[in-house]
């Protein structure tokens, strides 16, 4: 019998790309990057977002720091796009880094339905996400009320998919593996990070990527878990 139940949060509950898309809209007119040869704001903000979630990945994997991310995302997405890297504005990062998680764009559905788990489980989110910038997305979302632990890979010190941080979170949810589950958007880091801990998972899929044939449960909805829970 299930008794917890382990969301990630960015993609998952916290809606990224549409928080990002937002952002960027705002940093691309406040920078003028139309003047740096950007003429068209959603080939940047597409061109972003793929380097964005690779460079994500390889973080889930422990190739790269989190330094790295942040100083690569945008000046490999700006090099791209033609822009001479003397002329890459630096300030760029720190600014969306800053306005980036003010955003409260959710999922749909998601106050609905972690309003209807938290009266029958115990909740806890598990974050690769960068620490500072998670507490204010839980904070400002008004999310923090839903859950009983955030557990972050930087206070860990290491990222969903290793086994280390499934561990950690039970141990700190007092919960043990046959009554927990994980729901979350990331094959690798979430579901296939939770499956060979021994845990039972959920795969969020809303992009409706093709689902490998090893990952038995999925949802494209939030609001789909009404009927799993």
């Amino acid at each position: 019998m299930k008794k917890h139940i382990f969301f990630d949060l960015d993609h998952t509950i916290w809606d990224f790309d549409r928080n990002a898309e937002e952002t960027l809209n705002e940093l691309y007119h406040i920078y003028k990057l139309d003047t740096l040869g950007l003429k068209s704001c959603a080939d940047f903000i597409s061109t972003y977002t793929d380097n964005n979630h690779q460079l994500w990945a390889d973080y889930h994997q422990g190739k790269i720091t989190k330094d790295f991310l942040r100083s690569e995302r945008f000046s490999k997405t700006f090099i791209q796009l033609g822009v001479h890297p003397d002329a890459v504005p630096h300030q760029f990062e720190d600014d969306y880094v800053n306005i980036s998680p003010t955003k409260t764009n959710l999922f749909e559905g998601a106050e609905n339905v972690l309003g209807y788990l938290k009266q029958k489980y115990t909740l806890h989110i598990i974050s690769n996400g960068f620490k500072e910038t998670t507490l204010t997305k839980m904070n400002l979302s008004n999310l923090n009320p839903y859950f009983e632990n955030v557990i972050i890979s930087e206070d860990v010190g290491v990222n969903k998919p290793n086994p280390i941080i499934f561990e950690y979170a039970l141990n700190k949810a007092k919960a043990l593996k046959a009554e927990s589950i994980m729901i979350g958007d990331s094959l690798e880091a979430d579901i296939y990070g939770a499956l060979n801990f021994g845990m039972e998972a959920i795969f969020f899929n809303p992009s409706k990527k093709e689902k490998p044939d090893d990952v038995q449960k999925e949802i494209i909805h939030l609001e789909e878990l009404l009927k799993l829970f």
